[in-house]
């Protein structure tokens, strides 16, 4: 599974639109244009850059290609999407840290005063450490 590629076709509207109709029910090229009114040429643009993100199927029926929606990838990506929210913010002590960019990172500890800009790089901007 691509992300980057997923989230870049679903951040476009028309897109999103698409899929939403798709989850839905299954649509050929000249269904989706007729509902969105758009052009057939534009749908199969919009439908192209989902397929190629692995977000689409399709089935041909006639002489149609019905499109549906791949409901695994949504699944996955939605899993990893919760797995980043549920990820816990940790203060950054620069003593702590080998890669602190802070010059005055051995005076920064719970004795002493970090600079501003230490204290919001490091520390956020809302820690009261050092205060």
């Amino acid at each position: 599974m691509d992300k980057k590629k997923i989230l870049k076709a679903i951040a476009d509207e028309t897109r999103m639109n698409i899929l939403n109709l798709l989850l839905r029910h299954n649509y050929c090229v000249r269904a989706l244009a007729s509902e969105l009114k758009l052009s057939e040429a534009t749908i199969s643009q919009h439908l192209k850059v989902l397929r190629e993100a692995g977000l689409l199927v399709g089935e041909k029926k006639g002489y149609f290609m019905h499109y549906a929606v791949e409901r695994s990838v949504l699944r996955e990506l939605a899993k990893e999407i919760e797995a980043l929210a549920g990820i816990e913010h940790k203060a950054c002590l620069p003593e702590e840290r080998e890669d602190c960019p802070a010059e005055e990172k051995s005076a920064c500890s719970k004795k002493s005063k970090c600079s501003n800009q230490v204290r919001e790089f490091c520390h956020g901007a809302d820690s009261s450490r050092g205060e």
